[in-house]
């Protein structure tokens, strides 16, 4: 609405101030362009001399003198304008921002009509105003997202942070969708995805009970989403990081939770590549005490095929309950894992092969046992 009662107010006001600029300059000859009015050019040369012997001032600075006194009111109007928009609402000021630049540099870059340069002035100091305004409120906001405290007993999901930042950017988009220039606008959105990274990124496991990786991931995902959707193109470089950055949280996360299954045997192969990469060789990592083929048959004994499908249900299910089903990252995050196990899986099965070659040492469950667990998790839920 503010938008609307601003563009009819210009609409009305630059033909009106044109138009009296227009006759002051005819009238006093102020302008080369005019041959004054017929009938008055003696008493308008007499006027004109008289009161530009008492000044020194320009022909041009006489006229925007003279609208000034016939408009005194106008910039302060204005002015009064835009502070009843900022209490209307917070961001009041960008609807006045979007219309006075439309308005200014229209008029600056139109030849078919011609235009108040007084008119031009009141509303470039207008202009300049609303973008202090703009500016101030952007940073308040930059600075209220930073400092955001998350909730004592928050379990994950959308961090109000994002919700804010989100806010902000379809309002502004609604606002300048017609509008033919966008810098203020521009800046001020990158300013706030600054801030919103920078909100994400302070997050620290002991203000969460969930893990910080898993709302990072789903965060990241959520703004990746959402400006794919809207499609800005001074957001695109924070588009494609918050893409990576949610691939690379969603890796820690998963990497994190598939030790759990295989907890123990991934801790001893572990134990084995450590001694590898210090220089043991490979047919030598068996005569190691905590690492001999009775040490492997005994951690190699506690995961059954049956024991790995359960423990891999009940990963499920706690992936399941940690994630928000508005982001629907449960398929993406699950086929995740599984490739993650496999890898693992596989790793297993290479080392097996190579320090402990003819022991007959062989994991309980096969590769095909594996996919045939994870496939029968994935229907059944």
């Amino acid at each position: 609405v503010p938008k609307q009662m601003l563009e009819q107010v210009l609409r009305q006001l630059q033909p009106l101030c044109t138009t009296e600029q227009q006759f002051l300059e005819e009238f006093f000859q102020l302008s080369h362009n005019t041959a004054g009015l017929p009938g008055l050019e003696v008493s308008a040369r007499s006027v004109l001399s008289s009161l530009l012997s008492q000044s020194s001032l320009q022909p041009e600075e006489f006229t925007t003198q003279l609208l000034s006194e016939i408009f005194m009111c106008l910039e302060p109007e204005l002015r009064g304008f835009l502070d009843i928009c900022n209490k209307v609402h917070p961001f009041g000021c960008l609807q006045v921002l979007a219309t006075l630049s439309d308005s200014v540099f229209g008029m600056w870059g139109s030849s078919s009509a011609p235009s108040s340069s007084f008119l031009n002035t009141v509303l470039g100091n207008v202009l300049l105003l609303a973008k202090s305004s703009f500016n101030k409120r952007v940073g308040t906001l930059c600075q209220e997202i930073e400092e955001t405290k998350m909730p004592s007993r928050m379990k994950g999901g959308i961090l109000p942070s994002v919700n804010r930042f989100e806010e902000f950017v379809g309002f502004s988009e609604e606002i300048f969708r017609t509008a033919r220039r966008r810098r203020e606008l521009d800046r001020a959105q990158l300013r706030l995805a600054i801030s919103v990274f920078s909100s994400i990124n302070s997050l620290s496991s002991a203000n969460l009970k969930v893990n910080t990786d898993m709302v990072m991931m789903e965060n990241f995902h959520h703004i990746h989403c959402f400006l794919c959707q809207k499609n800005i193109q001074c957001l695109e470089d924070k588009k494609r990081e918050a893409k990576q950055r949610y691939s690379e949280h969603m890796e820690k996360y998963v990497i994190k939770y598939l030790g759990q299954p295989l907890e123990k045997l991934n801790h001893f192969f572990e134990g084995v590549k450590a001694r590898l990469a210090q220089g043991v060789k490979e047919e030598e990592v068996s005569f190691q005490l905590a690492f001999s083929k009775q040490e492997l048959r005994k951690v190699m004994e506690k995961y059954p095929g049956k024991e790995v499908k359960r423990a891999l249900e009940t990963l499920y299910r706690k992936i399941h309950k940690h994630l928000s089903p508005e982001e629907n990252l449960l398929p993406v995050v699950w086929l995740s894992m599984e490739r993650e196990f496999i890898r693992q899986y596989q790793e297993f099965e290479d080392l097996i092969q190579r320090c402990y070659a003819g022991s007959g040492i062989a994991m309980d469950f096969s590769m095909e046992d594996l996919l045939s667990y994870f496939s029968s998790i994935t229907l059944s839920n």
